[in-house]
């Protein structure tokens, strides 16, 4: 633990560092570096007006700005932690590497420094569900952990508590592995589908980042690989390691038979144990128990199973009003997403889609569409696009109804509900285009269909 630290600490000291984005994420990381006597400059495309409370609040003195469209002008510090969501294509960034910069951030900066043993977890869909199952078991055993990474509180800050015999469980992002030169002991891939398009160059891009959680392990470590979707079957030919497979197939490490989870032939779990609905949460389940099998207990699988009610933002619950049930999965932010969010419910439910334009194609979600949606009630910047693959596919279409705003399409579904009906806002997109992120966009979600209680009460 403090020679972790202690190496943290020589690397900084006296170095001239830059911080690219002064999200929440990056407080702590500000902090930190300034105690431990570097030159914080932090740079964000924010204008100052936006930034300043965040910086005020950080307490530090003699922290050099650079803010607006020109942030990233004369980019030459020697240490530069760049946020996720800025491209390593940026030219200024490549130009910086290219002079020798050293370029890093605060997830490749723990994996360098963390004593204890990591677990990591990536995906298109189900990745912070599985990871806090891993946590929760691991927990529920016993051990010392730490949660963090896409998910929970930036862990370098946290390095000096943490002791060779904790566990850590992280939450990995496309844009995090990308640039990553560590994989952790044990590396879960729950699935791959289109996703973040926008973002990468292309699928093989988005596909080599989610690649790079296990490129780097030892053949002493695990990956745990999803058998039912092709992408991630395929890489258990380059894993160094040992590959726990799970799906259908009863040939996987883990397995479902007769509605029992097995692990390594062992039965493990009864899926209706599960409180979370849905096949793709009994997909999530066999991820975790593929990761700590050999770690916990099936007493504490089942625990686990019969008390954790779900994430917040994923198919959750928000009230039933007039014998109509309200869910809130704003966490979909792919038409994967949606699909098995549909799924999980046995009749046509109303849905409320669209969002931001990740350049994801919408042709196979309108089939899901058709096949699962009552009534479509569409917002957003894709709102158009998902209503044209609608109306190109064949046969009986449900009604396409558009909406102004969120609120708007809440109050549309209602109208359109009627006693025993399900609304569940799962858009099939990201939030960017009306929203900060999916958590605030599932917020004034709950909000809005909590205002219909107030209306009706009045």
């Amino acid at each position: 633990m403090v020679l972790g630290y202690g190496r943290l600490i020589s690397f900084v000291k006296n170095k001239n560092i830059a911080i690219l984005g002064i999200g929440i994420s990056n407080l702590p990381l500000v902090k930190m570096l300034a105690k431990f006597g570097a030159n914080v400059t932090v740079r964000d495309k924010k204008p100052y007006s936006q930034i300043k409370d965040l910086i005020n609040n950080t307490g530090v003195q003699n922290i050099k700005l650079m803010t607006g469209e020109n942030y990233l002008e004369n980019l030459n510090e020697d240490i530069i932690f760049k946020t996720p969501g800025i491209s390593i294509y940026t030219p200024e960034l490549a130009n910086a590497k290219n002079s020798g910069c050293t370029i890093t951030s605060e997830m490749e900066m723990f994996f360098e420094l963390c004593p204890a043993d990591i677990i990591g977890v990536t995906g298109s869909d189900g990745k912070t569900t599985t990871t806090t199952l891993i946590f929760e078991m691991l927990k529920k055993m016993g051990y010392n952990c730490h949660l963090g990474g896409n998910i929970g509180r930036p862990l370098l800050y946290e390095i000096e508590n943490i002791s060779a015999g904790d566990k850590v469980v992280v939450e990995l992002s496309s844009f995090q592995l990308q640039t990553m030169k560590k994989s952790p002991k044990i590396a879960v891939i729950t699935n791959v589908s289109p996703n973040h398009l926008d973002f990468h160059r292309d699928m093989d891009e988005y596909i080599a980042s989610k690649e790079n959680i296990f490129l780097h392990q030892s053949d002493e470590d695990t990956l745990v690989l999803n058998f039912d979707n092709d992408i991630t079957k395929s890489f258990a030919e380059k894993a160094k390691g040992k590959v726990v497979s799970f799906g259908k197939d009863e040939r996987c490490s883990v397995m479902t038979k007769d509605g029992v989870i097995y692990a390594h032939g062992t039965p493990m779990l009864n899926c209706g144990d599960i409180l979370i609905p849905g096949y793709h949460n009994v997909e999530n389940y066999m991820a975790a128990i593929g990761a700590v099998s050999e770690l916990v207990s099936a007493d504490c699988i089942r625990d686990v199973a019969k008390s954790f009610s779900g994430v917040e933002h994923r198919i959750e619950f928000v009230r039933e009003i007039d014998g109509v049930r309200f869910y809130n999965d704003s966490i979909a932010s792919t038409p994967t997403r949606t699909r098995a969010c549909l799924n999980s419910f046995d009749d046509k439910v109303i849905i409320i889609a669209g969002g931001y334009d990740k350049k994801i194609p919408f042709e196979s979600f309108a089939k899901d569409i058709i096949s699962r949606v009552k009534v479509l009630i569409l917002i957003g910047a894709t709102a158009g696009k998902i209503k044209k693959a609608v109306e190109a596919q064949k046969g009986e279409k449900p009604p396409v109804i558009m909406a102004e705003s969120l609120e708007d399409a809440v109050i549309k579904a209602k109208a359109n509900a009627q006693n025993g009906d399900t609304v569940v806002l799962s858009p099939a997109c990201a939030s960017f285009d009306m929203f900060d992120n999916f958590e605030q966009r599932g917020i004034k979600y709950k909000k809005a269909v909590m205002e219909l209680v107030a209306e009706r009460m009045n």
